[in-house]
């Protein structure tokens, strides 16, 4: 992966987010943040993209998102990545060690117990889980069943309202006025044939636990990184916005 000149707004980014990376223990919330925080029980304050692994549905798909998503981060960044995706389930005790965990599949979405009670442990930690559906069908078997799941982990009113254009996650390092960049699978017609205009989220004490897309961003970023130079813009951006978030 290569490192590329920045102008000088992208580098008072860069200096800001190096500034936010060192006080993270105290931006954080307490546990998450002694994990991910230089001499917390870790050790390690690099970034690591952490796939979440179920039984039930096509976990794996999209096997070059984590590639692409590393390579924005050094590209735009100064956080310091970990180069091999983790996959990991949401009763492993390990999990509050990563605080970005993405998920994504076609089809169903079920949990165990332990499961739930994991995932919400990871929420109330800290923890971002970015869950993207493939399916880009807000009918689909992806949607549908995630969203019942939420709706058994958040219990109580809408688990994951509509987030509003000018949430965090649309600012955190690139600016977003207008809400989540589109998709070129929901531009062309896929799935539900419909442009989502919006995100759908969970927050924890002001805090975003949990965003939900339609919007098949998955499949927008599986492709080689190294083919991003040919593209006139890059489409992995937001993803950058999505780390920052979870790691300040």
């Amino acid at each position: 992966m290569r490192r590329t000149r920045f102008a000088a707004s992208l580098q008072d980014r860069r200096s800001f987010l190096a500034s936010a990376v060192r006080g993270l223990s105290a931006m954080a919330l307490a546990p998450l943040g002694e994990r991910l925080a230089p001499g917390g029980p870790a050790g390690n304050p690099d970034f690591t993209f952490a796939r979440l692994r179920y039984d039930s549905g096509d976990w794996d798909y999209n096997p070059k998102v984590c590639a692409n998503v590393l390579d924005a981060v050094v590209q735009y960044t100064s956080i310091p990545v970990h180069q091999e995706e983790v996959v990991i389930t949401a009763d492993s005790t390990e999990l509050l060690a990563f605080p970005f965990l993405f998920m994504t599949g076609h089809k169903l979405v079920r949990f165990s117990e332990k499961e739930r009670a994991g995932l919400v442990r990871f929420v109330e930690n800290g923890g971002l889980l970015f869950s993207d559906d493939c399916n880009h069908d807000v009918n689909g078997l992806y949607a549908k069943s995630f969203e019942a799941e939420m709706a058994r982990l958040f219990p109580g009113g809408d688990p994951m309202p509509k987030l509003p254009n000018a949430h965090a996650i649309y600012r955190s390092f690139f600016r977003f006025p207008d809400g989540p960049p589109q998709t070129s699978h929901e531009l062309n017609g896929w799935g539900d044939n419909i442009v989502h205009d919006y995100l759908r989220g969970h927050e924890h004490r002001g805090r975003l636990g949990v965003l939900y897309s339609n919007k098949d961003y998955g499949c927008e970023w599986d492709y080689d990184w190294r083919n991003k130079r040919f593209r006139r813009d890059d489409n992995t951006r937001f993803s950058v916005n999505l780390v920052v978030y979870a790691m300040t």
